[in-house]
């Protein structure tokens, strides 16, 4: 039996990146650290449920069928949904504590990735492929 590649529909991976941006935004202009909860509670879920309940939702709003869309990888996008989960993790704790130069270095730096992403180069896709060269080249080493 052959093994199925899961992926996501690029309109639901922007959905996801724009959420983030959002929440990012949200935090900064109202002062309020709570809008970082919607992307880091679905970003959670994402990773340990493995179902985002922002792309489940952003699903139903889809004018073509999922296999019609540029495919993302699902496990690149875990990575990527990982680090932003951290990076968004951080900023609230610090946000939380009164430490706000740390809130806003994480929120800067998950919302540029965001941008980034959006605008089509994915810092977490270089980080993931730069390990995985890594790993490779130790593992011929030994």
């Amino acid at each position: 039996m052959g093994t199925k590649i899961q992926s996501i529909p690029r309109p639901l991976v922007r959905l996801n990146q724009w959420l983030i941006v959002l929440g990012v935004l949200c935090t900064w202009i109202l002062q309020n650290e709570l809008f970082l909860l919607v992307p880091l509670l679905a970003g959670i879920c994402g990773l340990v449920f493995k179902v985002n309940p922002i792309i489940k939702i952003g699903k139903v709003f889809l004018r073509k069928h999922p296999s019609e869309y540029i495919p993302e990888d699902f496990e690149q996008q875990q990575f990527n949904q990982l680090i932003a989960v951290v990076c968004l993790s951080i900023a609230f704790v610090s946000y939380s504590l009164g430490w706000a130069t740390v809130g806003m270095t994480f929120t800067i730096m998950v919302a540029l990735a965001a941008i980034i992403a959006i605008l089509g180069f994915c810092i977490g896709c270089y980080i993931r492929f730069q390990w995985q060269q890594y790993s490779y080249r130790k593992s011929l080493k030994n």
